[in-house]
């Protein structure tokens, strides 16, 4: 039995056992991944594992069951634990399957690479990562350095007749460095994730890169407290993305617990910067033809010329708020669909990261956050920050020790993206300059 007439004959079970309607998902999948630590393989893993998901309604009642173990001879008492289930919660005015979902063949997303890596190729990827980042004078220890793939299939039924499958793979190798001594020591990390192998950074770029990173961090200062401009790292200027991302998220905006849930065709970032959101990009780590309620996807200008256009919505969150689901609903085989975006990405700007600095008497660049500090009602932002002071408009010396603080309403409106952005990650973000924070330090 293949895995959509395997989904059909539980639905099929569920309806018959009570439910008046049902959706199910089934994640098949395998990972490797090989750990290394100065020159000696610490870890090798590989998991397999089929992961099973039934959702079923009895009017407006729901309910969820998961299982690890798929036999088709349980699903009998699967579906009728579901369904038993569901009658005793309390009635959602707002639940329901999606009324309006479309398959799709997601094979022109180009998601999946034929290729399987042997456990050995993968051993040689993290040694070399580590042997860059040893190789660099200065470079006293390591954290190690890692090498993996995973292969993901997703199916998906509905008994409003939907029914797909997508299968997607992840290439993945990462390296963390240690430079200095005792007390003085630092470390810095780099990594990279791609659907293809092909598309992966060099393994001797990610140690060579942590490497050139700590080395960087050596003999930190702890600045006087001031107010700055501050500079953000593309590698954590997408963690703003991330603020943003919470705040729009439906689910938030229902509850009225999100500081622009009042915004909608608003000004929210500053005047010709947008947000936008691309399910269809070839080989994007979060690309999809359709969600996890079967709905189709599409590109969407989340903000458009610095004003607030959409919210991102599953079905429920949308009939909550009296609106249509933008095709965002993502889940997992134990949990209900929420929304949340696909490959995410900050417009780039116009300037070079040196031209956006340029002006700078004295500001601060962020190259690492610690901490979530976020009010996520009031905008508040507080974090733990790292990274190098700017002087006359150039990085200088390295600081730690201090914290960054704000409002997100107000930073995101004296938001400036610089012209660098590049599509690594699910998220991706351009170095970002934004206006008078605190840095609060000695």
């Amino acid at each position: 039995m293949n895995p959509i007439e395997m989904l059909h004959d539980l639905i099929a079970t569920a309806r018959r056992a009570g439910a008046d309607a049902a959706d199910a998902v089934l994640i098949s999948g395998t990972s490797m991944s090989v750990q290394q630590r100065l020159g000696k393989t610490e870890q090798v893993d590989r998991s397999e594992g089929r992961d099973l998901g039934l959702r079923v309604f009895v009017g407006n009642r729901s309910a969820i069951v998961s299982s690890t173990t798929v036999d088709p001879s349980s699903f009998g008492r699967f579906a009728e634990r579901a369904v038993a289930m569901a009658k005793v919660v309390p009635e959602d005015p707002y639940a329901g399957l999606a009324e309006e979902t479309q398959a799709a063949d997601t094979s022109v997303l180009d998601l999946a690479d034929p290729d399987e890596p042997t456990t050995e190729t993968l051993m040689a990827r993290a040694a070399t990562a580590e042997e860059a980042a040893l190789a660099v004078a200065g470079i006293t220890n390591t954290e190690g350095s890692e090498s993996g793939f995973s292969r993901i299939q997703a199916t998906l039924a509905t008994s409003a007749g939907f029914a797909a499958t997508q299968q997607r793979t992840t290439h993945s190798v990462s390296a963390t460095a240690l430079a200095g001594t005792g007390t003085g020591m630092q470390r810095d990390y780099d990594y990279h994730t791609a659907a293809h192998l092909s598309d992966l950074d060099d393994a001797a770029k990610i140690g060579h890169s942590a490497a050139e990173r700590a080395l960087a961090r050596l003999n930190p200062a702890r600045p006087k407290t001031a107010k700055v401009p501050v500079v953000f790292d593309p590698r954590v200027a997408t963690t703003l993305l991330g603020h943003l991302v919470g705040a729009v998220n439906g689910a938030a905006v229902t509850r009225g617990t999100t500081f622009l849930k009042d915004k909608l065709g608003q000004r929210v970032l500053a005047e010709g910067v947008s947000v936008h959101d691309d399910p269809h990009r070839k080989r994007g780590l979060r690309s999809r033809l359709y969600d996890a309620e079967g709905v189709a996807t599409a590109p969407h200008a989340v903000i458009d010329d610095g004003v607030l256009t959409m919210w991102f919505l599953d079905t429920r969150s949308a009939k909550q708020l009296g609106m249509k689901t933008t095709g965002h609903a993502v889940r997992g085989t134990g949990s209900p669909p929420s929304p949340s975006p696909s490959n995410l990405y900050l417009s780039a700007g116009k300037l070079t990261p040196a031209e956006l600095m340029a002006d700078i008497k004295y500001g601060l660049y962020v190259t690492e956050l610690i901490g979530m500090g976020i009010n996520s009602v009031t905008g508040d932002y507080s974090r733990g920050a790292a990274g190098f002071l700017i002087r006359d408009g150039a990085l200088a010396e390295a600081v730690a020790e201090i914290t960054i603080a704000g409002n997100l309403k107000d930073m995101f409106l004296t938001l400036t993206p610089a012209n660098d952005l590049i599509f690594r990650r699910g998220t991706d973000s351009p170095t970002v300059r934004i206006e008078g924070l605190t840095m609060a330090g000695a």
